[in-house]
């Protein structure tokens, strides 16, 4: 099951049933399930307060993963956006149209166990967002 839900901010996702089917399109891609899995959109304070609070990180961050999975094929998980974050990366970036999809399949791959920390990861990680992002 695939909820999005609204922390400190006025946001609505549009086309919410397509977004859940992409989303378990790309978890089965990888070889997994969903079970409960939450996209909380928020502020950049109250992602910042999370990031501050769980993961002793006092910057700005367009997102925010936790792992609530016990089952290795299973995704389950809390993926706070900042929807602030993302809006201003679309304009950077010039990704306006697919922003906020890209972030989305972020969370989704960190669960199922890509890193970034490294150069080599990144480029993983980007690689499979660009695959994913062309099935919706």
């Amino acid at each position: 099951m695939i909820t999005f839900l609204t922390e400190d901010i006025a946001f609505g996702l549009k086309e919410k049933l397509k977004h859940k089917a992409w989303l378990k399109d790309a978890a089965k891609a990888e070889g997994f399930t969903i079970g409960e899995l939450n996209y909380i959109f928020c502020s950049d304070a109250y992602l910042l307060d999370i990031n501050q609070k769980y993961l002793g990180h006092d910057t700005l961050t367009d997102i925010v993963t936790f792992d609530n999975s016990e089952d290795p094929k299973m995704i389950e998980g809390d993926i706070f956006i900042s929807i602030e974050r993302v809006r201003e990366n679309a304009i950077k970036f010039d990704t306006k149209d697919s922003e906020l999809k890209r972030v989305m399949v972020h969370g989704l791959l960190h669960l199922a166990g890509y890193k970034d920390k490294d150069k080599a990861q990144k480029e993983l990680m980007r690689n499979k967002e660009n695959e994913h992002l062309k099935n919706i």
